[in-house]
């Protein structure tokens, strides 16, 4: 009888001990780049975190899916918890997230993130929930430049005819329609045999995009347009959010705040040394356009959106500043 005890209270014990690790919850985490891209970092940094402050009874795997809207669907369906994206399908979701897709919207990186941490972000992000999504936190892909196979492109005149893939967006197709371009809108995981078949001739991106995903090698000319500022966007899903209790939520909130600051520096690192480097790869760079023709070439879309959009939202983009 005392053995048997003995037995009944170590194996009690055993269970006890093995109890949290029975209680260990795995989590899904997918973006559309590279492991060391702006996108892989912030991945890590949330994973990290999560790891950290739950004790380990939340575990973030990490996978790559380079169709977004794919991944936005999992996201809603459940399949997944968290993605993270580019703004590009994310207004076939949340039509009002199409306003920051507007060219020349943004002066540079502090107003735009500037905006994006504020009531004006935030309110975009709340947008999300009679969606059946969770925005949990922007991100950043960054300012969108013109890459092609044909030639260099300093101003409206040189987009004329050009067969460019864009994002499946109606705002960025509205802009290459008005500048004469073809706009092809298709999937970014269509994009490198497209470029390599010319099927397109080129495409827009941010630096730290073209970067990762080694596009120089299928592209010869860089023009940096900074047409538009592209965020991006942590997309968690409702039923596991809401499931997180009052320890856990704070644990993932912080975990998204790690993830924007590692997404934030890895994209200035890349604009500060992207060029160089795509130069040293092959590309004919060119650093400056023209800016103006760009801007007055658009104004029949600039019409449009105006129509579209919130005037007094546009304004309230318009109009921030520090502290405001």
């Amino acid at each position: 009888m005392r053995l048997t005890r003995r037995i009944l209270m170590a194996g009690l014990a055993a269970g006890v001990l093995a109890a949290p690790a029975a209680a260990q919850t795995n989590v899904t985490l997918t973006h559309a780049l590279a492991a060391n891209s702006h996108y892989g970092v912030a991945a890590i940094a949330f994973k990290e975190t999560v790891e950290r402050l739950t004790n380990g009874r939340y575990r973030v795997t990490i996978q790559r899916n380079d169709n977004e809207r794919e991944a936005i669907e999992a996201t809603q369906i459940g399949t997944q918890e968290f993605t993270i994206t580019s703004t590009g399908p994310v207004g076939n979701f949340v039509p009002d997230t199409l306003v920051l897709d507007i060219p020349f919207l943004f002066r540079d990186y502090d107003h735009a993130r500037g905006v994006l941490d504020s009531a004006i972000g935030q309110d975009l992000l709340a947008k999300f929930t009679p969606r059946g999504l969770i925005g949990v936190a922007w991100m950043e892909n960054g300012f969108r430049n013109v890459t092609n196979s044909r030639r260099e492109v300093n101003t409206p005149a040189d987009v004329q005819g050009l067969k460019i893939r864009t994002m499946e967006n109606p705002v960025h197709m509205r802009a290459f329609q008005t500048l004469g371009a073809l706009p092809t809108p298709m999937a970014f995981s269509e994009l490198v045999p497209a470029l390599q078949q010319g099927t397109v001739d080129g495409q827009e991106n941010p630096i730290p995009v073209i970067v990762a995903n080694n596009l120089n090698q299928v592209q010869r000319y860089l023009s940096l347009t900074r047409h538009v500022y592209s965020p991006a966007v942590l997309i968690g899903n409702p039923a596991f959010w809401n499931r997180l209790n009052a320890a856990d939520k704070p644990a993932f909130q912080e975990a998204a705040k790690a993830a924007v600051q590692a997404n934030r520096d890895k994209v200035s690192a890349d604009e500060r040394d992207g060029v160089a480097l795509l130069r040293s790869r092959g590309m004919t760079v060119r650093e400056t356009v023209d800016t103006a023709a760009f801007q007055a070439a658009l104004a029949p879309a600039f019409e449009q959106y105006r129509r579209q959009f919130d005037a007094a939202l546009l304004q309230r983009i318009s109009d921030w500043k520090p502290g405001s």
